[in-house]
This record gives structure tokens, sequence and C-alpha cells, in this order.
């Protein structure tokens, strides 16, 4: 635990937003003296944002991005190898039917699973398929974060020999809501580090809030500024495990977070939202508030992310009715 004399190991960027070292009281200072949020404010303009509509012309266009955008995740304590493969065949090839139909961004499973994924890609592959697709792991006790530091960073740190070039952690909530803001901050350092690769690079580093459990507009700002200065590349709403998860609101106030970010230092971070997001039309919404919020440019997999295991689906079958001017059945694609 950090306390208000020791120095905390910050991301470069961060040194230039303190008045001196970065410890536990001035981080807590520069938290709690960001301005408030006005609730109905960004719900109100959550809710503009979400009534924007596409022309037909560009609705396919949309629904290739969401694709490319996607995280296809199996989280249960049921996953196999097998299901895993599927899951990465799915990834490679969504649509049998229409060779055009672009990869998802990334498989995410378990720490365990991250050799099954990495060996089908490896598969593809061989086969001369450069799939381009990322095996994303969650780790450090997901999704409670109940566990010692000591076995978060072997959780990482063995995800990472396993392949996994996404790392997926989330904070302590528990840690958060106390105001040990040092500790959560801490970890996030300490996780970073345990991403590196024995060639010196780091796999990606996305920072799941556990929005639903901040209970505050307020929290999840600060939070998500706390992730960025730690040195997270990604913040992400939600484990999916707890509800609320994924919301409009929510997420327009971490792209906010970032857009800041970006003025203040000139670095993009991505933002992820994960869980409930299930439907063409509730992605395109996301899509559209990305683009009014921080630009078009974000609409990439380096810095947007949809956690999602059925949105896939939906797209599919929503861009199959755009090609053949009617819906196929829900067993036209397979079930996650």
């Amino acid at each position: 635990m950090t306390d208000t004399h020791k120095a905390i190991a910050p991301r470069p960027t961060a040194l230039e937003l303190f008045d001196g070292p970065v410890t536990d009281a001035n981080l807590r200072r520069y938290l709690e003296g960001i301005p408030g949020i006005d609730a109905v404010g960004l719900e109100q303009r959550a809710a503009g944002l979400g009534t924007r509509s596409i022309k037909t012309t560009s609705k396919k266009r949309a629904l290739d991005t969401i694709i490319g955008l996607i995280d296809l995740t199996t989280l249960e304590g049921a996953d196999t190898p097998g299901k895993v493969r599927s899951l990465v065949a799915k990834a490679v090839t969504p649509d049998a039917s229409d060779p055009s139909t672009p990869r998802v961004a990334a498989v995410c499973v378990y720490g365990d699973m991250v050799p099954y994924a990495v060996e089908a890609l490896g598969v593809h592959h061989a086969k001369g398929t450069d799939s381009g697709i990322q095996v994303a792991a969650v780790a450090t006790a997901f999704p409670s974060g109940r566990a010692s530091l000591a076995i978060k960073l072997s959780d990482t740190a063995d995800a990472v020999d396993a392949g996994a070039d996404e790392i997926d952690m989330v904070i302590d909530r528990g840690a958060f809501l106390s105001g040990r803001y040092g500790q959560v901050f801490d970890e996030i350092v300490a996780v970073k580090e345990a991403c590196r690769r024995p060639d010196g690079s780091y796999a990606h580093l996305k920072v799941i809030l556990e929005t639903g459990e901040l209970n505050t507009y307020d929290n999840i700002r600060r939070a998500s500024w706390l992730a960025i200065l730690a040195g997270g590349d990604f913040i992400k709403t939600s484990t999916g495990k707890v509800a609320p998860a994924a919301t409009l609101p929510v997420t327009l106030l971490m792209l906010e977070v970032v857009r800041d970010w970006h003025r203040l230092t000139g670095e993009k971070i991505g933002v992820k939202p994960a869980g409930g997001i299930r439907t063409s039309k509730d992605a395109i919404k996301y899509l559209v508030t990305v683009a009014e919020t921080v630009g078009e440019e974000w609409l990439q997999p380096h810095l947007f992310r949809f956690g999602a295991s059925s949105l896939l689906n939906d797209v599919l079958l929503q861009r199959q009715k755009m090609t053949t001017g009617h819906y196929s059945g829900a067993d036209y694609v397979t079930i996650d």
C-alpha cells in the first residue's frame, strides 16, 4: 500500500501534471480536484447522440466497422479448448457465405485458454492466412479483483508468456471506493510492468473500471483519469459480469476523458465498452458517439473496441439482410 510520502512510478506524461512527485496525497488532491459531472447534461447529450440516424448507404460500412472493432469473448467457467477453437474459427471467418465479411479485432478468453487461442490462430497463419486478430486475456483475478498483488501479477505474466497480445485487468474497486487511490494506481503500474515481454515490448493493457460498482459519474471520471495516469492503454467500462455494464452515458463520459487527455498531452488512449451491447442498432449509437466526441480517427481497433459475445450474430444477420433483402433465420449464425 502506498503511503503519502512514497513516490509512485507513473507514465512519463503524468509527471508533468503534478506539482512535485506523484505521491498518494498529490494523486488524491489531483483526482478530487477534477470538476464534478452534470449528470443531467451528460445523459441528455448521450440521449441526443443515441437518436442520430445514419443513411442506408452508410449502414453497411457501419456494420463492417462494428465487426472490425469486436473483441469476440467467451468468459465462462465451462469454457473448453474446443469452444475456444470454435470462437477463433468464427473470429477468422464470421460469415462463411460471404468472404468480404471483415474479421473481428480480437478474441478474449481466460488466461488458461490463451494457449488454445494462440494455437488456433497459428493454424490459420500456417495456412497462409495472417488473421491480424489479437488474443486478449482477462487477468488480475477477473472479475472480482479479489486477490493479492502477487497473484494478480503472476496471472498477468502467465497470460503474456502464453502469447496474449492484450491484457484486460480489473481495478480493486474496494480500494478505489475507500479513497485508496495510490494503491489502485500502484497496482495498475505493476500490472503494466508485468505486461512486458522478453524483447522489451508490452502487451496492451486495458483497465476495467467496473463502472456499475463505482456508483457515481464523478467516481467514473476519477477512475478513468487514474487509469490513464498509471499507464493504461485502454479504459474499459465493465467485466460484463456486473449490472449495469456498458451504457451510452458512461461511455460518453470516458470518451470525454480520453478527448481531454489527448488535448492535454497529444496521447491517444482507447475506450472499450463491454457487456450488454447486443444489437447492431445499439452498437451504431456507440459509433456515432465516438465520432462526435473524439472523432472518426478513434474508430480503429487500437483505439476503440466492443467487448461482446452475441453482438456479432446480430450484425451478421443485419448485414445479410442488406445483401439478400430478407432476414436469415436465427440458426443461420453460430451460437457463441
